[in-house]
């Protein structure tokens, strides 16, 4: 059977998911010549794939146009006149699994994410836990690939190339050390205590070479961070006054990025952008650690004292008494990364 040369790529969820496919396709792309990617996913996210050749971007509001199963079914008849010859399902849920149905017969192949489910519940579990590195999200995705025949080196080089940044919303750029700070995750078990990250805003505001870069969404997340801003010098809250073109623009360029375990990690990691992750409920081990990024950059709590880390995959469960995990990781430590990464940039 030959290659397929048209593939529909299926990836619905959250932006961090969707971002971490980026440097897988750009790998694919760059490998493989003469293949033409279409990849499906939600309206807002067409930016992540803009500077990627070959690959088509279809919009698909599940939420509203092709919500519910005769949504999806009219989401199918719309990609079968695009007569693509195979699917990559990156999420395999249920939506992702009606629309295969509805494509079958129409494609050559159809491969499937591996989620490792079982070993991840082995992970996660109090009781005899299986505390051991699990394959990588991104690996995960190129193992699709691979299985519709495709080649695909993650080491080598798949980072986004840096955007141009124009206009006045960004005086003196390259002045400056660029520092990105991403406060906020989906769950609060992934969130650094907002005192702790006060201080860590304070001490890399106060020195004259440095601009932080406030980064959330939502309405409480913008008037939290315009009150960081106001008060801290050196300090911009990028919430609201960026379209997400233009946030994507400035992540490329900062010369670190500080995360929790949130799509901003992933967003910055595109772009080979040195990046520091804050870790609370969930773990690196379970296969969401920023691409091509060194270990060392992770910041883990006290796991001696909390053993039983992670308590889940995503974040939305802690373990009984590990509420104050996060407070194990020491301002000083996150302060001190930071400046070690600036000095090497």
């Amino acid at each position: 059977m030959t290659k397929p040369r048209h593939i529909l790529v299926i990836r619905l969820s959250a932006m961090g998911d969707v971002a971490m496919t980026v440097p897988v396709i750009r790998a694919l792309v760059s490998q493989n010549e003469g293949i033409k990617i279409t990849l499906v996913s939600r309206p807002f996210l067409k930016p992540l794939f803009n500077q990627i050749p070959n690959v088509d971007f279809f919009p698909a509001d599940v939420d509203k146009e092709y919500r519910g199963i005769f949504g999806l079914y009219g989401l199918s008849k719309q990609i079968n006149k695009l007569r693509i010859d195979a699917v990559a399902d990156l999420h395999d849920v249920l939506r992702s699994k009606i629309i295969r149905k509805f494509l079958y017969f129409n494609c050559q192949k159809i491969a499937v994410i591996d989620k490792g489910r079982s070993e991840k519940k082995a992970l996660t579990r109090s009781e005899n836990k299986v505390f051991k590195q699990l394959r990588s999200g991104h690996e995960r995705y190129a193992d699709v690939f691979r299985e519709l025949g495709f080649s695909i080196d993650l080491n080598e080089k798949a980072a986004c190339p840096k955007a141009i940044l124009q206009g006045e919303k960004f005086p003196d750029f390259q002045a400056l050390r660029n520092i990105g700070y991403a406060p906020y995750a989906q769950y609060e078990g992934k969130v650094y205590p907002p005192d702790l990250t006060e201080k860590v805003i304070a001490e890399l505001s106060s020195n004259p070479k440095n601009r932080v870069y406030l980064f959330g969404g939502g309405k409480k997340e913008k008037e939290k961070l315009e009150l960081l801003e106001k008060k801290y010098p050196n300090t911009i809250s990028c919430a609201g006054k960026f379209t997400f073109t233009e946030e994507l623009a400035l992540i490329s360029n900062l010369d670190c990025m500080i995360s929790m375990d949130s799509a901003n990690a992933h967003l910055a990691a595109m772009y080979g952008v040195k990046t520091i992750t804050l870790w609370g409920a969930t773990h690196p081990y379970a296969g969401f650690y920023p691409f091509n990024q060194p270990l060392e950059y992770a910041l883990l709590p006290d796991l001696k004292k909390y053993p039983n880390i992670p308590c889940s995959i995503y974040g939305n469960k802690i373990c009984e008494g590990y509420e104050e995990a996060m407070r194990t990781i020491a301002v000083k430590d996150v302060v001190e990364l930071t400046e070690k990464i600036l000095r090497y940039n």
